[in-house]
């Protein structure tokens, strides 16, 4: 290797580090739901995002389903999901980048009748339908 590409390689490791360390690449977050609606009560959970399709997942009580991501730099990462159990359907945007970012990275919700809440900060929120 010349000393030219060196030290180009040299300086785009440095960019990278200082990048890390600034946070200009957002950490993983993961988030993580839980079927609290009460004993023998089933819950069919189907997340995406406008990138990809964690498929439905169907958790018995208590049971919970988790995935992780890097979010966007630039603050637009969305993960909406669908919720059923015994004929009803609710929606709920489980990760807003601008909402959620600065609360949690590792992201703790627990479905209820009423609604979604964010364990970590004992946050509840009423079903979009």
């Amino acid at each position: 290797m010349n000393p030219l590409s060196i030290t180009c390689l040299l300086h785009l490791l440095l960019l990278l580090v200082v990048a890390d360390a600034f946070s200009l690449f957002p950490k993983k977050t993961h988030v993580q739901i839980n079927n609290d609606l009460g004993s023998g009560i089933d819950l069919t959970v189907h997340c995406k995002s406008k990138d990809d399709d964690l498929g439905e997942r169907h958790l018995g009580y208590h049971n919970n389903f988790d995935f992780g991501f890097r979010p966007s730099i630039f603050q637009n990462t969305l993960f909406f999901c669908s919720f059923q159990w015994n004929g009803l359907f609710h929606r709920f945007d489980i990760y807003v980048q601008i909402r959620d970012s600065l609360l949690c990275r590792q992201c703790v919700w627990d479905v209820r009748p009423d609604g979604p809440c964010l364990t970590n900060y004992d946050l509840c929120f009423p079903w979009y339908s």
